[in-house]
């Protein structure tokens, strides 16, 4: 039989957050829906301003290489 082993559980403090964001709390209740004590548009905002979307990233550098391309073969 395998042995149990008692592994301690980190502490559930609240996690360190932007200074920004001091203060938001996010939860999911019994029906799945998201609910937050912050409006979504200025965490929308917040995270144009500080995040990179790596999906715009990877489409810009394809359009530059197609653009590359193009000008190669007009030579």
């Amino acid at each position: 039989m395998a042995k149990k082993t008692d592994k301690p559980s980190k502490k559930q403090g609240k996690p360190r957050v932007h200074k920004e964001l001091t203060g938001f709390e996010i939860s999911i209740d019994q029906f799945g829906e998201l609910k937050s004590n912050m409006a979504i548009e200025k965490l929308n905002q917040f995270l144009d301003e500080n995040v990179d979307d790596k999906k715009l990233i990877e489409r810009d550098e394809h359009l530059e290489k197609e653009e590359a391309k193009s000008k190669k073969k007009k030579k």
